[in-house]
């Protein structure tokens, strides 16, 4: 499976990568533009995130998009934010209400085969990776990076904070771990929320179990951390490239520093 990557460590932390794929899994056609199939890309975490590799952290990442089918949505199609604005287990519109497809999405028979095809094998792997390495440890940090744009007025009002952590109330981790990357993010200066409008996706909060040893997290970056924003986007200007010392790695070092000690205790 080459649009599946998994980086194996021996630090008991892994770090999931769902969204920074940009591959159609040869469904260009049937999007309105690969582009704008495209355009949501949790662009560039994993490369922001690369420094994990050198600190014994695991990694699991995909090259397929979105857009094709959202590994961190519920598999079932229930919504993880019940009357609110959110994209389905296989997304018909962008995070803007711009329609995906030149016809209608999916069909049931196509979401099941993108469901086996994509999105079990994902997380198949993910949780094999956790499962050895609480075998090793006893305990193991889940952090589950994502980045989105400061501005999306479908989704939430004004602009996004810097840092949005996840863990759906609390429940996906020891109340330690959150409160250390809280601590970190607040002395940083710039603004952060915990459990705002991103209280953590479904591998949050389905792999989240702190009575069992799994502590997971979600991170949820404002995308002007890190890179351009252009005020409208179009083809010629998104993605905008990785800065080339992003403003909030320092503060991402420290956040996964924090997230291995409590992980080593």
């Amino acid at each position: 499976m080459d649009w599946l990557s998994v980086h194996r460590g021996s630090a008991p932390l892994v770090v999931a990568f769902p969204h920074g794929g940009t591959g159609l899994a040869g469904l260009d056609d049937a999007f309105v533009s690969p582009w704008r199939a495209r355009l949501d890309t949790d662009w560039w975490v994993s490369e922001l995130y690369a420094f994990v590799r050198d600190l014994g952290a695991t990694t699991v990442a995909t090259t397929i998009s979105r857009s094709v089918i959202d590994m961190n949505r519920d598999p079932s199609g229930a919504s993880l934010y019940p009357g609110q604005a959110t994209t389905e287990l296989c997304p018909t519109s962008t995070f803007d209400g711009d329609s995906l497809y030149r016809g209608g999405g999916p069909d049931t028979a196509e979401i099941e085969r993108r469901k086996q095809a994509f999105f079990e094998p994902y997380h198949a792997a993910l949780s094999a990776e956790i499962e050895r390495l609480r075998a090793l440890h006893g305990r193991v940090v889940l952090y589950d990076a994502h980045s989105i744009r400061s501005h999306v007025p479908r989704l939430f009002d004004g602009e996004l904070p810097q840092f949005n952590i996840g863990t759906n109330g609390g429940a996906t981790c020891a109340p330690e771990l959150e409160s250390a990357v809280t601590e970190i993010c607040a002395a940083s200066g710039e603004r952060h929320v915990v459990n705002g409008r991103f209280k953590g996706g479904w591998t949050t909060r389905h792999y989240g179990r702190p009575e069992n040893g799994v502590h997971a997290i979600q991170m949820e970056l404002a995308m002007r951390g890190y890179m351009a924003e252009p005020a409208t986007l179009d083809e010629t200007n998104w993605p905008s490239p990785l800065d080339s010392a992003p403003a909030i790695q320092p503060t991402l070092r420290r956040v996964i520093g924090a997230a291995l000690d409590f992980a080593k205790g």
